[in-house]
């Protein structure tokens, strides 16, 4: 949000489109009547300490919400520190929705900075 330079949300959730702030702390009714199926990006942090991506901290991105993304439609964004913070420790995904989980598990390409990424281990 800084680098659009656009007012966010601390812990919730905002929805930008066109560079543009749509809306700001939003609810899990909110996401589902905002989620266009295919043309929508999630982009998400690493809780640090904790590695968790979702199911802490983060409840109105639900498991309806994450369907009508798809798992392919995630983005997983952290500082090279924050993952560091985390070693050994892999990131962590808690839906409520063991099915959904697994399809998070494996290993992610988290993003680390312009034109970075780390591939990182999620379990469930």
């Amino acid at each position: 949000m800084d680098e659009l330079k656009l007012p966010g949300t601390l812990l919730g959730v905002d929805a930008v489109k066109d560079r543009r702030l749509v809306a700001a702390d939003l609810t899990e009714r909110q996401l589902l009547d905002l989620v266009e199926p295919g043309n929508t990006t999630l982009i998400v942090t690493v809780i640090g300490g904790q590695g968790h991506i979702f199911g802490r901290g983060n409840q109105q991105i639900s498991p309806a919400v994450l369907r009508r993304v798809g798992v392919e439609n995630v983005t997983v964004v952290a500082t090279p520190a924050k993952l560091i913070g985390l070693f050994p420790k892999p990131l962590l995904v808690d839906t409520g929705d063991p099915e959904l989980d697994r399809r998070f598990a494996g290993y992610a390409a988290v993003v680390t900075g312009y034109d970075r990424r780390q591939m990182c281990r999620v379990e469930c």
